[in-house]
């Protein structure tokens, strides 16, 4: 598991150690820095998948971050010309460190003898990033099979979704991680896709067809069960949200214990009953081994996290939540970290920290 990430002279980040947990949600105002946890590992996986890495040279731009050049990286007020990126993963530290080059998108190692290892999660076949930009719905789906078939990967877009669900929908999910509610639901992946599914549009149900003789699977959504179920609806029919939750409750549901997942806002489209039920999901998925860094702006997602941890579907020391902000003087990223307790209540509640409601309710009463 990655227990911390550090970045010196990272974008809005000059300084900073992040830990991290089984569960990590990072929160803040826009513009704030939380991405940029994100995009570090997100450089370092590409940079791995491009060859660059190995040599401890950095690729800014890529299916996982576009960063832009050198001077789109580089903090402002960086000192010396380099930056740096660490890890500690199980008590192992790797740490990258690059020179500044104003104008490229690829930044060579600084240092002959950096200590980095390059066989742990984040560049593992167990990992999944799925971007705040995921797929549009669309009539049919390609396939992929050397991202699905041989590597088992969604897609930063989750635009493998549809092959990946149609490839292993009989594989089995594990216990904990199953929808919790009486169903009729078997343990097989795209029955535990559809139960789940219940929170976000009640009676619906998800199937999975390949359109013969091509590279392509077509997606359908249907309603009612039996004798009462409606005919199929294309994804372009039945609205965003089902189609750009889709490939997180699957990346939750069959990414194998040990995996990584990075998640930027997972409750985009999503009612908020729907923001809660992914909350209890993702926290279920943490509770299993599955590690979760999940950006967000969804109060009722943490909501959803909280009450797993009331519920005991996942310990609180297992959750992390980090509050970002930029300070207006110095222009410096910052953050705080309020503490989880066992009965899901915060340890301490920042200004800006998800109260906006209780602003908004003071206002309609004045």
């Amino acid at each position: 598991m990655l227990e911390r990430i550090s970045l010196s002279n990272f974008k809005g980040f000059k300084s900073a150690s992040i830990a991290l947990a089984p569960l990590t949600l990072l929160s803040g105002l826009n513009s704030s820095g939380k991405s940029t946890i994100l995009q570090a590992l997100g450089v370092l996986r590409q940079s791995h998948e491009a060859g660059y890495l190995q040599e401890g040279h950095w690729l800014l731009n890529g299916s996982f971050a576009e960063l832009g050049i050198g001077s789109d990286a580089l903090h402002e007020d960086s000192e010396g010309g380099q930056l740096g990126l660490g890890l500690v993963e199980n008590g192992k530290i790797s740490t990258w460190t690059v020179a500044y080059d104003q104008l490229s998108d690829v930044l060579e190692r600084s240092e002959v003898g950096q200590d980095y290892d390059v066989s742990g999660v984040l560049f593992s076949d167990k990992f999944q990033f799925l971007r705040a930009d995921r797929v549009n719905p669309q009539t049919t789906y390609a396939k992929s099979r050397h991202a699905v078939s041989q590597h088992k990967i969604l897609g930063v877009k989750g635009e493998f979704a549809a092959h990946f669900l149609n490839l292993f929908q009989d594989e089995v999910v594990p216990e904990r991680v199953r929808y919790p509610k009486k169903s009729d639901a078997t343990h097989g992946l795209l029955s535990q896709v559809n139960a789940w599914m219940q929170e976000f549009s009640p009676g619906v149900r998800v199937g999975v067809h390949d359109v013969a003789g091509t590279d392509f699977v077509r997606l359908s959504f249907a309603y009612g069960s039996g004798a009462n179920t409606s005919h199929d609806y294309r994804p372009t029919n039945v609205g965003f949200g089902l189609a750009y939750s889709l490939p997180i409750i699957i990346a939750c549901l069959a990414t194998p214990p040990g995996g990584l997942v990075l998640l930027e806002n997972p409750e985009a489209h999503l009612h908020p009953r729907g923001q809660m039920a992914m909350g209890r999901l993702i926290a279920r998925a943490a509770s299993v081994g599955i590690q979760v860094l999940v950006e967000t702006h969804s109060d009722h997602l943490l909501n959803g996290v909280r009450l797993a941890v009331k519920n005991h579907e996942i310990c609180s020391e297992a959750v992390k939540m980090h509050f970002f902000s930029r300070d207006a003087e110095t222009r410096q990223s910052c953050f705080v970290s309020p503490g989880m307790q066992p009965d899901g209540k915060l340890t301490f509640w920042p200004e800006g920290f998800f109260d906006q409601w209780d602003i908004a309710l003071m206002d309609l009463l004045s």
